[in-house]
């Protein structure tokens, strides 16, 4: 899908189409939809019709993951949510405000307790008025985000100069510089780090970063890569009517995952799990998939985003095909034959067009399900579809209920959940599904490395170790957040201009390029009249 914003030193553009064996391997220029580890799977996938199926032999390993847990001042009851969101509880129009006590009580999230940023959060206090600027949305990123990473390094026993790839997903907020750069300044990283921020790819998007990962470390040995999911809810809270637009405030919440993956040969004995197989599917180029889910204003101006009525139906349509891909090269060989062979018949000698296709059972293939707890009736849909049972979708349900939709963290909040309560074992595999909006479907298919038991902290009642350091570094805000005097109240307009366009600027950029790079041979690099 689109809409990744890439920052940084990245080599992958300026290679040339190489002459590949069969089976192709992964390399960093090639975008896929389906890849596996399995050189089985891929002959099954290929003899399906899979087109963009790729074989990948550098193995991917999870080494560790944090999930952030709000402080507990975060943390609001029923009567602030009825405060904060004022406007859609208490409207005089009754379908408007019945809409959303209705809402709240059928949301699958817990009304006393649920997280939102102080942002949101100092409008609980009559009078005080939401504080939605770029600074309070960037100290909600930096918390969640250096928090999760931070704990991170320090359980692996790691620096923030062993990571050599960081790829952040945030979708509704995006700042220059980004949030990936927040991270590399913050913890003080090389400069020669491989660095994406995607942008705008919804509750899918840390299934898009694991394979983005995937594709790097195809082409890039012995490196090490930190993945971080996150949505900010401090711009993207509601406060308009409009009741499609409403539901997103009774749903999401904060949160924030940090993953730290490897495909150094000498990590195995470590990791925690192996990537076996990633399937991306995309269907923006039909409209009523594209604008199911869609960030617009409202005809009162304010901003949100809209969830169509069509939104489970297209879900439903948008799994079908990611699981008709998924099935040809994650099922065990027997349900694979079956599958192919039904898909085949279909395609290929356009028979069984009256009967339902074969529904394999993926039961059979995973053990662990972490589905996107995007809201209950996606949950109710999955267990209705998939043949799950209540079981299988306890960790989707625990997390929705805890934490709300914390759109691409979600399926790792899971995966802990999972840990900590024992249920992961060697040899386990472990199913990862999201949808996020475009529309979009992914997989991403682990195997355990072993008996994952893990206690994370986000499933106790242990709270997290609040960040010392805000380092918001905002150009009119002194470090200790006093306010700076605006440059123009210092400066005249033409130096000011000198200073960035004129002869000050280029004398500037000369000096700074000499201390750099120095002399060679005894003679500057640049002369003085130059």
């Amino acid at each position: 899908g689109g809409g990744g914003q890439n920052e940084g030193n990245h080599e992958e553009s300026g290679e040339t189409e190489r002459t590949r064996e069969f089976p192709p391997a992964c390399t960093g220029s090639a975008t896929m939809a389906t890849t596996t580890s399995s050189f089985q799977s891929y002959l099954t996938g290929k003899l399906a019709g899979v087109k963009r199926l790729s074989y990948f032999r550098t193995p991917v390993y999870i080494m560790g993951l944090h999930l952030f847990k709000p402080p507990q001042d975060w943390a609001v009851s029923f009567a602030d949510l009825q405060e904060i969101g004022k406007k859609q509880f208490r409207h005089k129009d009754e379908k408007i405000s019945s809409f959303n006590y209705k809402m709240a009580e059928n949301a699958g999230v817990r009304k006393e307790g649920s997280y939102l940023p102080p942002g949101i959060t100092r409008s609980k206090h009559p009078g005080e008025p939401k504080d939605t600027s770029i600074r309070a949305a960037r100290e909600e990123a930096e918390e969640v985000m250096f928090t999760s990473v931070r704990e991170l390094l320090e359980e692996k026993g790691l620096k923030a100069r062993d990571v050599d790839v960081v790829v952040v997903n945030c979708s509704l907020f995006n700042p220059t510089p980004s949030l990936a750069a927040m991270i590399i300044n913050h913890f003080e990283m090389r400069s020669d780090v491989i660095v994406y921020n995607l942008g705008g790819m919804g509750c899918s998007a840390g299934v898009i970063s694991i394979g983005l990962v995937n594709e790097i470390l195809q082409c890039h040995k012995n490196c090490r890569a930190l993945v971080v999911s996150t949505e900010n809810i401090t711009q993207n809270y509601y406060q308009g009517t409009n009741r499609s637009m409403s539901i997103p405030n009774h749903l999401f919440k904060v949160g924030g995952a940090a993953i730290l993956l490897s495909n150094k040969p000498k990590d195995r004995r470590k990791a925690k799990y192996r990537l076996m197989h990633t399937v991306r599917s995309h269907f923006g180029a039909k409209d009523d998939s594209y604008q199911c889910v869609f960030q617009q204003e409202d005809d009162e101006g304010f901003r949100g985003v809209r969830l169509d009525k069509s939104l489970m139906k297209i879900a439903g349509e948008a799994l079908t095909k990611n699981i008709e891909k998924l099935g040809t090269v994650a099922l065990p060989l027997g349900e694979q034959l079956k599958f192919v062979w039904d898909q085949l018949v279909r395609k290929k000698f356009g028979k069984r067009k009256g009967r339902p296709p074969f529904v394999p059972d993926f039961k059979k293939a995973f053990d662990h399900f972490c589905i996107h707890a995007g809201g209950r009736g996606v949950l109710d849909a999955m267990i209705e579809n998939l043949s799950l049972t209540e079981d299988h979708l306890k960790p989707s349900r625990q997390t929705l209920w805890e934490f709300g939709n914390t759109s691409s963290s979600s399926i790792w909040y899971e995966l802990a959940w999972m840990e900590t309560h024992g249920r992961v074992k060697r040899g386990d595999v472990v199913w990862q599904i999201a949808f996020g909006s475009g529309f979009k479907c992914n997989s991403a298919v682990w195997k355990s490395m072993k008996d994952n038991g893990k206690v994370h902290r986000c499933w106790t009642e242990e709270r997290e170790k609040r960040l010392l350091n805000k380092s918001y570094k905002g150009s009119f805000v002194e470090a200790d957040g006093s306010a700076r005097y605006v440059d123009h109240e210092v400066e005249t307009a033409q130096e000011l201009m000198d200073s960035h366009m004129g002869g000050d600027g280029l004398q500037s950029f000369k000096k700074s390029f000499r201390r750099k790079l120095g002399r060679r041979g005894g003679e500057p690099l640049l002369k003085k009249d130059q």
